[in-house]
Formats: structure tokens, C-alpha cells, sequence
């Protein structure tokens, strides 16, 4: 349970979140809602989210990408296929502000846990579901991951365009970004809940979630309808849009105001680029901004990193060197911030996270460790309104399970 202290000086204190979800996109929003001082209530199968077995572990059950997606929560594991763990989800749910989860709508209806029945039964719930596709559009129903939503939203296509051959970004990208998404859509819900005094369901699909978010800038010129144009930003799609190579390196470079260009070529004694109609404004460069990160890059390759950074500086052009990813823990800025916060688990297994990136006046949520699998789920379910013989039924059947019992197996993972 939430402690009074954090109550009071976290944005979201007594606010309790019923996260049902797993592996990324979910775990990661209700992440963000636990950083900012919610309860999030970690919902299990008895065997576990799959990301407790995936990647280096210290622990059992608490592996790297387990770790990265589930600090400030608590685990309770139900075997929803049971009634009497169903009839336990739902004396949670009395007390709840949240349910998220994401399964097929069907399959919630079918454990009599739809939105209508729990919204009914909870007039003030924000119910969020998080799909891969909305309900009643052609896809509606069918399985998505990371990768299917990069590629039907057209990430693949922007790889493709760029460099020729259509790739997934290296980092899961869709799952992050409908985590945010969602994690935002449900602090609306809940904004909007107190001014109303009601909930409400809502739904966050992954694929129109990450086509809005393609189509920002790559919507480009169909956005004018009577007189269309082609997709896609010429500035990003350009090859030529990557690190500049210098003498000794690499760096990244980004003039891009009217005046960062003309100083940046007055600077190398080249006026004669400052007075060339291609590059006299945004307009015209992006016009010819191919032909303008050639030119950048060949000028660049003369002269080593450490001239260009301290150029760019003097210029006031922005530009930065490239840290590579062992490179972040040792970066001056994030050192300066303690963006990186060593932990300590119960078995004393010592741990470094990343923090929430965001700073609020007036909310301290201090960091604390991802739970392992079902480790409140006795002190969750008294907490509920259970009493101690029902939980130990509960737990004596296999309806719920507590951490001190004996773990299932790893999953194995497909062939």
C-alpha cells in the first residue's frame, strides 16, 4: 500500500493502478505512473511476465529487461483461469482508480472482466486497454508486436528510403512510444475523473498510436488535399542525414537557422555558400538538402572532431560528439543529475537504474526495486478486504500465489 508520507508528496500518491499487461508496452506505461508515485498493483500469471527470464539475471526472476520496465511496484499473482482468483481480481478493482491490461477484448469478456462490467461495478475506474489494433477496424483481433507495428506504420519504408534496405529501428520503438501514449491517455482519464467524478474506458492501439506519430513531419505534403504532394520530410529521409566523419572521428552537427548557416560558412571562409540562393533560407534548403549534407560532410571530413565541437560551440551552432551506449554512464551530464541510482535488492544483490527522467518541485518518489514475482500478493489481498482464510485458500488452491512459494519453471522459449 501506498505509505501516507508518499501520498502526500507525490503527484499521483493514492492513486492505485491494476496493471494486468506484460513484457513492454504496458509495463512501461504503468512504469511511468509508478515513478510519479501511483500503486501500481503488478498483476501475474503464475508463471510470470516473460521479460523476468529475458536477458542477464542476478536474481531469478528479476532479469535485465524485467528490471528496466517495472521499479516502484508490487506483484500479486492470480490464475485468472480460476474463479476464485477472478472473484479476488474483482474485490481489487473496488479499490482500484486503474485497470489497464492487454488482451483481446473477447478474452476479457469471457473472465467477466469487459470494461462495461468493471466500469458498472466501479463507477469511478479509468479502464484502458491496450491493443494492437482498435476495435472494429480490419484488423481488430489480430496479435502485434514491436516489429509488425514498425513495419506496417512505416518505419520500414523510412529505413528503406534512407538507406535503401527496410529495417526495424534498433530499439523498440513502437512498444516505448504507445507506453508513453498511454501512460499520458490515462492521466487525462484521471484529470478528467476529477472534475467529473466518473471513469471511463479508453483504448490505446499501437498501430494508429505509431502512424500519428510517423505522420507528424512524414504526412508532409498530402496534408494539402487540393493540391496533394508526395510523403515523407526530405530533411530526415535524406542518406546524408548521419554523423559527420572528421579527421579523427565522428560528430554530430545540426545547424539549421538561417543564421547558423551563414556563420558556420563565413567561419570556414566560404562566402561564397552563404550567398548561394540554395541554401538563403529553410525553404530553399529543404529544397536541396541532399545536395546541402554532402557538401556539410565533405567539409567536415577536413578537419578533426575537436575543431568542430569547439567551433560549433563558439557559433552557438549545436553539435555534440556520439556516445556509444557504455559511454552514457560516464557522461558528464547525466553524472552531474544522478541520472544512473544504485539499488539494493532484499537478498542484497546490488543493482544501478536509470531514473525517471522528469523533476517535479514538489513530488519525491525515491526509487525502489521491481518486485519479484508475487511478493504482495498476501499483503495485497488483505489490504483488498480478504480475510486471512480466504487468502490462504487462495494460495493453498494455487488461485494466487505468494513469493515465498516455490516458483514455477522459466518458460521455455519457442522453437
Amino acid at each position: 500500500m501506498t505509505s501516507p508520507a508518499l501520498s502526500q508528496t507525490a503527484a499521483l500518491g493514492g492513486v492505485r493502478v491494476l496493471d494486468l499487461t506484460s513484457v513492454v508496452f504496458g509495463p512501461y506505461a504503468s512504469q511511468i505512473l509508478a515513478d510519479y508515485g501511483a500503486d501500481v498493483i503488478k498483476v501475474e500469471a503464475p508463471a510470470g511476465d516473460s521479460t523476468r527470464h529475458t536477458g542477464p539475471s542476478q536474481e531469478p526472476g528479476l532479469a535485465a529487461i524485467f528490471l528496466g520496465l517495472n521499479r516502484n511496484k508490487r506483484s500479486v499473482v492470480l490464475d485468472l483461469k480460476q474463479a476464485a482468483a477472478r472473484q479476488a481480481l474483482l474485490a481489487l478493482v473496488d479499490g482500484a482508480d486503474v485497470l489497464m491490461h492487454s488482451m483481446r477484448p473477447a478474452k476479457m469478456a469471457a473472465l467477466g472482466l469487459d470494461a462495461a462490467t468493471l466500469c458498472a461495478r466501479n463507477p469511478r475506474l479509468v479502464y484502458a486497454g491496450l491493443y494492437g489494433f482498435g476495435a472494429g477496424g480490419a484488423y481488430d483481433g489480430r496479435p502485434a508486436y514491436d516489429d509488425i507495428i514498425q513495419g506496417l506504420s512505416g518505419f520500414a519504408d523510412l529505413t528503406d528510403r534512407q538507406t535503401g534496405a527496410p529495417r526495424y529501428l534498433p530499439t523498440v520503438a513502437a512498444d516505448k512510444t504507445c507506453g508513453l501514449i498511454a501512460a499520458h491517455a490515462i492521466l487525462a482519464a484521471l484529470f478528467q475523473r476529477e472534475r467529473s467524478g466518473r471513469g471511463q474506458a479508453l483504448e490505446v492501439p499501437m498501430f494508429e498510436s505509431m502512424a500519428s506519430y510517423v505522420l507528424v513531419e512524414h504526412y508532409y505534403g498530402r496534408h494539402l488535399a487540393d493540391t496533394p504532394g508526395e510523403a515523407g520530410y526530405p530533411r530526415v529521409l535524406t542518406p546524408w542525414r548521419k554523423p559527420c566523419r572528421t579527421a579523427d572521428g565522428h560528430v554530430c552537427l545540426m545547424p539549421y537557422t538561417d543564421a547558423h548557416w551563414r556563420n558556420l560558412f563565413l567561419a570556414i571562409d566560404r562566402p561564397d555558400l552563404s550567398a548561394d540562393p540554395r541554401y538563403a533560407d529553410i525553404a530553399a534548403r529543404t529544397r536541396h538538402i541532399e545536395t546541402l549534407y554532402e557538401l556539410l560532410a565533405d567539409i567536415v571530413a577536413s578537419r578533426d572532431s575537436a575543431y568542430w565541437l569547439e567551433l560549433c560551440e563558439r557559433l552557438e551552432i549545436p553539435a555534440a560528439p556520439i556516445n556509444r551506449l557504455q559511454d552514457l554512464e560516464t557522461d558528464p551530464h547525466l553524472r552531474s543529475v544522478d541520472f544512473f541510482q544504485p539499488l539494493q535488492s532484499a537478498a542484497g544483490s546490488q543493482y544501478r537504474f536509470p531514473r525517471n527522467p522528469v523533476r517535479m518541485q514538489r513530488s519525491q518518489v525515491p526509487a525502489a526495486m521491481p518486485p519479484r514475482l508475487g511478493e504482495h500478493t498476501r499483503d495485497v489481498l488483505l489490504q483488498a478486504g480478504l480475510d486471512t482464510a480466504a487468502v490462504d485458500a487462495l494460495l493453498q488452491s494455487g488461485a494466487a500465489r505468494q513469493a515465498d512459494d516455490a516458483p514455477p519453471p522459466a518458460p521455455k522459449e519457442p522453437a
